[in-house]
Parts: C-alpha cells; structure tokens; sequence
C-alpha cells in the first residue's frame, strides 16, 4: 500500500488503510459499516469520517488506476506486449437517489429465447491478462473502472449522452497514455465491433473483437489515377460475405491446435483468414484481418473475429481472444469474495469510487500474494473435492491470514499447542464467525 502514500493526506491516508484492510478481512457486505466492525471500531465515535474517504475526500482515482497499472505491468509482464480486456458489467442497484441507475438487459439471466431486464448501475472495466504461478489459465485483474451513466440520467442532467463505446474509446486511449512504449491489444466482445471505434484506436493499439458473418467485406481502395477527378475512393470492390465462403467448397481450410478453447480444452479448429476493408454507410472504413473458425466435432457454431493487426495470425488472434473469458471470473469472484453489489452508498462521488476500488482491491490481492507466494498454501481441497489450481478465494484468504496473524498472535512458551490471544482480538474473531452471513 506504500505506493499509493502520495494520491492522499495524511488524515484520509490513515482511515484508508483501515479501509481497505476492512474490506479484505469482511465478510459478507462490504459497507463502510461492517469494514469498521471487522477491524475492532464499531464504537468509534469519527465513524463519520471514513464515510468521508468515499464522498467527500479529495482524490484523484484515475492517478490511482495508472498506478495499479504500473504495478501489476511491473509484477507480471515486466516485458513483451500486453493484452487488456475490456468489458461491461451491471451492479445491480435500487434507488431514487442513485442518480447514473438504469434499466439494462441482465447477460447473465436472459439467453437467446429470453429476456431479463435488471436495474443497476453499467461499468466499463479494463483488465490485464496476467500469468500467475501455479495455475494454466490467465487471470484477468482489473486498474480501470468507469461508471457509464444512463441515458435517462444524462438527458435529466442536462448533459450529451455517451454510448459505451465513447467510454471504451477514452478509456483505450488513456491507457495508451500510460504506456506509451509497450504493445497493447486489446480484447472485447460484439458490443464493442464497432466502426468508430475502430478508427479511432487502431493507429494505437491492436483491437481483437467479434465480425458478423454478414459484415459487408471489400477489397483495398485502388490507386489513384493521375488526374482523376472527384472524391478518393474508399473501398473497392465487395468480397463475399463470410456466410458465403463457410458453404464455399474453393476454400482451402487451414487446421491448427489452439491449447484452450471453450471450456478451458485442448481443440482442433478449421481457419480462413484474409484481410478487407470492413465499410459502412457513413462510418469510416476500417482494414481488418479476419478470422473464420470451424469446429469440425460440431459442438459449436462457426464464428468469426477481427483484427487491426494485419500481420497477426490467426492463432495469434484466437489465442488473444480466449483470454477475455477470464474477464468474466473475475466479475464473478469480485460479488462472491469482495461483496461487489452489496455496498449501499448512494451520493454520486462514493457510488463512482466504491465499486471501482473494490475492483482495484480484486488486482491488489493477487500482487500480493504474488510478492508473498511462500505465504500461499496449496490450494485448498477436500476429499470430496480436487482442486490442483489456486483461484481467488486461496489468495484472499493468504492476504487475510497474514493481517490476522501478526501482530497480535504470540505462540505460549510452555506448549506450542496454545496460542494466546488478545481479548480484544478474541471478540473481533467471534463476531466475525457469528455474523458471516
């Protein structure tokens, strides 16, 4: 925590730490109130002031972010390009003082055939893909969270309304500004296939996203002839559709093996690639590379992805794509284990900071307990249960382990067997085992 020393003064920085050690040792709801109760000042008089950290202090949280970024990029991927996700996901809130609130399709309730609306708050996060010792697959861990505000509260408010892919756009190219000097691709889902976006971050980052197979697909504009008169051409003729070329039997299909695909496997896929220019009435072309997929066991439906590198591969491509899948185990472990939904500030500064930092805490722990890897036990099993890989809940519970034990533990003389503890720190364990739920 000594990095982030500078963003605050020194009496906000010491309600911080309370704060944020609060929030990693509750359980349950992660409210100023039960962080407060879990560190030993339920009676405290000043409770009012750590409400305060969250609605009233001064502090610069897009500092911050670029910080958090610095420090996972330093922990690891000390070099080499670096894959972001970006992603939206719905805090499900009630309220008439939430102000951004709003009415959104529920991804994890509706399906094809189904709709489930939900009422919440929309944000815009931004992950890095990072290896982590001991397990096969990436974890996602979050430095940039933005809270995309409604468009019913942005016409009460007076203001343009932003879709989600302004703020994705801002968002890219402000981490683009934060490291200059490193490749960064970024991955996202369908939301984000979008013309304008695309022109507006591909001269800086590489965007892997999804295609439609009915986009409409041409060729390069042709050269310019010596005296030709009107407006440049910007495409030129139109290519095949790519639901056409999956029926085509002139296709010549490329096998490779991509060491995990859905469901985290070993799979064997058919690839067609090429590059085109993807166009719009309207909207600024935008040269791709495309990626057609066919799954020749038939388990899933052919799909296609872009890219703006024109010199990736398609394994490249695929194999940046699936990376994004972690996004959503984190989003999951973030309610499950950091109480993410069960905050209940309602002023519009603590809404916009709350969630974002309990997010932020999710890529702390993980850079702790990667400094500390001695510290974390295998992970936790039982006979009814193998589990071979660290996740989350293991790291968590290591970072907790390490604030519980020290200083206040002291092992007896006369019998390593018994452990002396504190009354003061009996009370805050019991209370928190009685009040789990």
């Amino acid at each position: 925590m000594a990095a982030f020393r500078g963003f605050f003064t020194a009496p906000v920085w010491d309600h911080v730490l309370v704060l944020v050690a609060g929030a990693v040792l509750a359980p349950g709801k992660r409210t100023v109130s039960a962080a407060l109760r879990i560190m030993g000042l339920g009676t405290s008089p000043g409770f009012a002031l750590y409400h305060h950290v969250l609605s009233r202090a001064r502090w610069d949280s897009r500092a911050i972010a670029r910080k958090l970024l610095a420090l996972t990029v330093e922990a690891f991927l000390p070099d080499g390009p670096i894959v972001i996700g970006i992603d939206d996901t719905i805090e499900r809130r009630w309220g008439a003082k939430i102000a951004a609130r709003g009415i959104y399709r529920d991804p994890v309730r509706s399906s094809h055939g189904h709709l489930v609306k939900a009422s919440g708050l929309r944000w815009l996060s931004l992950m890095v893909m990072v290896p982590i010792a001991r397990v096969h697959r990436r974890w996602a861990l979050p430095f940039l969270t933005v809270l995309a505000p409604s468009q019913r509260s942005s016409t009460e408010r007076g203001r343009r309304h932003k879709k989600l892919t302004d703020w994705a756009r801002q968002a890219i190219l402000q981490t683009k500004r934060w490291l200059p000097k490193r490749r960064i691709i970024i991955v996202a889902d369908s939301s984000f296939a979008a013309l304008d976006l695309i022109a507006a971050v591909r001269r800086h980052v590489c965007l892997v996203t999804r295609l439609r197979l009915d986009a409409n697909l041409f060729e390069p504009a042709p050269a310019r002839r010596p005296g030709q008169l009107g407006r440049p051409p910007k495409k030129g003729h139109q290519l095949p559709k790519l639901a056409q070329r999956l029926v085509d039997p002139e296709n010549h299909w490329t096998t490779i093996v991509l060491p995990e695909w859905y469901g985290g496997v070993r799979r064997t896929l058919d690839t067609l690639s090429g590059t085109a220019v993807w166009y719009h009435s309207g909207l600024p072309p935008a040269p791709i590379r495309w990626v057609l997929v066919r799954d020749p066991s038939g388990e899933r439906q052919p799909q296609a992805f872009l890219s703006t590198d024109l010199t990736a591969t398609p394994a490249e491509i695929l194999g940046w794509f699936v990376q994004r899948w972690s996004m959503e185990t984190t989003f999951q472990e973030a309610r499950d284990h950091l109480g993410v939904e069960t905050q209940r500030q309602w002023s519009d500064r603590a809404i916009a900071r709350t969630t974002p930092a309990l997010l932020g805490l999710f890529s702390l722990v993980a850079i702790w307990a990667h400094t500390r890897t001695g510290s974390v036990r295998p992970a936790r099993a039982a006979a009814w249960y193998a589990k071979s890989e660290l996740t989350f809940s293991d790291a968590i519970a290591a970072t907790r382990r390490l604030l519980w034990s020290t200083p206040d533990l002291s092992m007896s003389r006369l019998d390593r067997e018994i452990v002396e503890i504190p009354a003061a720190l009996l009370q805050r364990l019991t209370d928190a085992l009685c009040f789990a739920a």
